[in-house]
């Protein structure tokens, strides 16, 4: 038996869904192995006729994603997911009348009512996070009977467990296996950002604790949507969720002193337990403080790669200077401060670091270039037109690193977002959509570099190549590289 597995996918959230609906039932938490469960990560539920006018009016998306079915379907043989403790703030909010405020979150997310009352009265985000862990764990190597056969997900601690996985899968055992790499995105789950004083020790206590887990995170994103006590965000809610959640405290600030001792610990290196930190959702003035410490000679902060888990560029050309430098993709792009300026893309490249293309149409191109993106009822042609906005993407990368003399391939790869409240991309709906979007990227590489008009010979590859780095070479040297 084998499945193209090659595909690897560097953030979602596959339990966000399964763990919130594990809150219907007494003890929470439990992770049933049975697919036709809401409480398994395994559990198929690929979006019906309304569920995509539903997304199509609204943007919501009540549907899974990146549930381990839609992954096997997809060829996601490597998966980063994420351990998210949804913020307080999304669901204790400006709405005044309960019954609204839990229907409109429930709505929104999919996680469940009871989730949502237990995340209003949440007082201790570490031990949702532990919980979120301990989910994993529960199914970890269980092996799962699904209709094309016989599957598993292994957490791993390592690209060598990884590459031992893989070359079992190419001998086309019995047990196909899924690699799962850990990630946690927003450091609140140290137990901050609760409006209240919090205590120095209990914080670095925990990430002692994360650090020490038998499967500690590969990555962490030190930001999220609301102000942690350690480290400003970027603006990140739009439409309907916006008007309710409030962002405004420390927003665009920078680093705490607290936040500093956090990300020095963060990446010590003692004991081979590094956790690299992920610079999405951090603000500007977080970002300008961040590569400060990375260039500062500090050794603490040497050879760190810069990651951006699930990103976008903006077009703009660096902080100081925020203007567009390569109009022909740059005006189709999204210019808020939560994407990311060309200086950054650069410096990402340079610091051997990664890209995770991120697959909200919201992030990646303006409203304008969303508006003027032609329609279609056929399925082949939504593909064609909706491909072609992350592509751009793409293209304005290898154009930026292209003009600074840089290779411009080796830096890409998916970062879905997938399950993480997102607008994902029409018809490219879930996990099991990623082979389409593979094969519509390749058209518009192919396309492209038939006219290319990049100046550095060796970004001159085929266009195949250029998909194949993107979905996955990329995405396992990185890993080879640094887990």
């Amino acid at each position: 038996m084998h499945f193209n597995d090659e595909y690897i996918d560097f953030h979602c959230h596959p339990s966000l869904k399964p763990f919130g609906k594990s809150f219907n039932y007494s003890p929470t938490g439990i992770h049933i192995s049975h697919r036709n469960s809401k409480r398994s990560i395994w559990h198929y539920d690929p979006p019906s006729i309304f569920d995509k006018l539903l997304n199509y009016a609204t943007g919501l998306t009540k549907f899974s994603q990146a549930n381990f079915a839609s992954l096997v379907k997809g060829g996601v043989g490597i998966v980063c997911v994420s351990l998210y403790p949804l913020e307080k703030w999304f669901v204790r909010n400006k709405m005044n009348n309960e019954l609204l405020l839990d229907l409109a979150a429930n709505f929104a997310l999919g996680v469940g009512d009871k989730r949502i009352d237990y995340l209003q009265g949440i007082s201790d985000y570490f031990k949702d996070v532990e919980a979120q862990y301990n989910f994993y764990k529960q199914l970890d190597n269980k092996i799962i009977q699904l209709p094309e056969g016989k599957f598993r997900y292994k957490l791993v601690r390592n690209y060598t467990e990884i590459e031992n996985i893989k070359n079992e899968n190419a001998s086309g055992g019995k047990v196909h296996t899924i690699c799962v790499v850990l990630s946690i995105e927003g450091l609140h789950v140290l137990n901050t950002g609760l409006k209240q004083p919090f205590s120095s020790e209990e914080i670095l206590e925990n990430l002692e604790k994360i650090k020490n887990w038998d499967f500690s995170p590969f990555f962490v994103t030190i930001a999220h949507h609301f102000w942690n006590q350690l480290c400003g965000h970027a603006e990140s809610l739009s439409g309907i969720i916006l008007k309710f959640a409030d962002q405004s405290e420390g927003l665009n600030s920078g680093f705490t002193t607290m936040g500093r001792k956090v990300l020095e610990r963060l990446v010590d290196d003692t004991n081979n337990k590094r956790i690299l930190p992920d610079i999405k959702h951090m603000s500007i003035q977080a970002r300008r403080e961040y590569y400060q410490m990375l260039d500062s000679g500090n050794p603490k902060f040497k050879n760190i790669p810069v990651i951006a888990s699930h990103a976008a560029c903006n077009g703009l050309k660096s902080f100081d200077d925020p203007v567009v430098s390569h109009p022909k993709t740059a005006n189709k792009l999204n210019p808020v401060s939560l994407n990311f300026f060309d200086e950054e893309i650069v410096r990402i490249a340079k610091s051997r670091g990664i890209i995770g293309l991120q697959l909200d149409e919201r992030r990646i191109v303006n409203k304008k270039t969303l508006k003027k993106t032609k329609n279609s009822l056929k399925r082949s042609k939504i593909m064609h037109y909706r491909s072609e906005l992350l592509w751009n993407q793409i293209q304005h990368i290898a154009e930026v690193l292209d003009a600074e003399g840089l290779f411009a391939w080796d830096c890409m790869v998916i970062g879905s977002d997938f399950d993480g409240i997102i607008d994902s991309l029409n018809s490219f709906w879930t996990a099991e959509e990623l082979p389409y979007l593979a094969d519509f990227l390749e058209r518009h590489a192919y396309n492209y570099m038939l006219n290319h008009k990049l100046l550095n010979i060796e970004n001159i590859i085929a266009a195949d190549e250029i998909i194949a780095r993107i979905m996955s070479i990329n995405g396992r040297n990185f890993l080879k590289d640094y887990f």
